[in-house]
């Protein structure tokens, strides 16, 4: 289905650099490039990646305390989710295809983490009860065919009861010139709008090209359809058109 590496080699490995090198003190700043040129730059996104509770927004803490039981945490970079959720008690599994995201992790005291990309998880690693994939990471799901391929592999993967809880932004909530128009170029080679084709450059690194995929209400109510998920409800985040929706499983009769 995928073409997806494991994980991402040493050159390639430019978020994970990016973690290690603020980890040790170093001060950085990421890069995230789009397709169409666009660039964005942030001194905030490393200091993110390590915030403590206290200083995550509302609709992140709100979102977090619904995880149960065993948790995958799906795209963990430094740990911030993982290790919050372990000093509450939970048991839970960090994985990420960043080899020095994973890293960092275990040195900041992640006891379970495992380098691997999000095509190659399945039961094998174990059964949920929760699916982490906060700080925008069901944008991991790439695109509308894989998000159905993947959502239901994680239906297989976790217990009757199971929830996912999925961060991500509405990405039409823009009057930007260049995100609109970015828009209008994925529709056009019939791609979803908010599908993005990314990739993170630090230093002398750059990932490869990635799809990370940004979607509204109605879409990802679309996704789910077929899948075994359903919305159970949403978190909308103050200002801005980030949401989490926790999902749940679709019983059947």
């Amino acid at each position: 289905m995928s073409k997806d590496r494991k994980m991402l080699t040493d050159t390639q490995d430019a978020y994970g650099h990016l973690l290690s090198d603020y980890h040790n003190g170093r001060e950085n700043v990421e890069i995230v490039e789009r397709e169409d040129g666009f660039i964005d730059t942030s001194r905030l996104g490393p200091l993110n990646y390590f915030a403590e509770y206290e200083n995550w927004a509302e609709h992140q803490k709100t979102g977090i305390e619904h995880a149960t039981g065993r948790v995958l945490d799906i795209g963990c970079g430094a740990g911030r989710h993982s290790i919050y959720l372990q000093e509450q008690g939970l048991e839970v599994l960090g994985t990420d295809i960043s080899p020095l995201a994973i890293q960092t992790c275990q040195s900041r005291g992640l006891k379970n983490a495992l380098v691997t990309s999000v095509t190659q998880l399945s039961s094998k690693i174990g059964t949920f009860d929760t699916i982490l994939m906060m700080g925008h990471n069901f944008g991991l799901v790439g695109s509308y065919k894989r998000a159905k391929w993947l959502l239901r592999r994680f239906a297989a993967m976790t217990t009757d009861n199971a929830i996912i809880i999925a961060e991500t932004m509405d990405p039409y909530q823009t009057e930007e010139p260049c995100h609109l128009a970015y828009h209008q170029f994925n529709r056009d080679r019939g791609r979803m709008g908010g599908q993005l084709k990314l990739r993170i450059r630090y230093r002398q690194y750059a990932t490869p090209w990635f799809d990370y995929l940004f979607v509204s209400k109605a879409e990802i109510e679309n996704i789910l359809d077929g899948t075994g998920w359903r919305v159970e409800h949403y978190i909308d985040a103050a200002n801005t058109p980030t949401y989490v929706a926790i999902l749940s499983k679709r019983m059947h009769s």
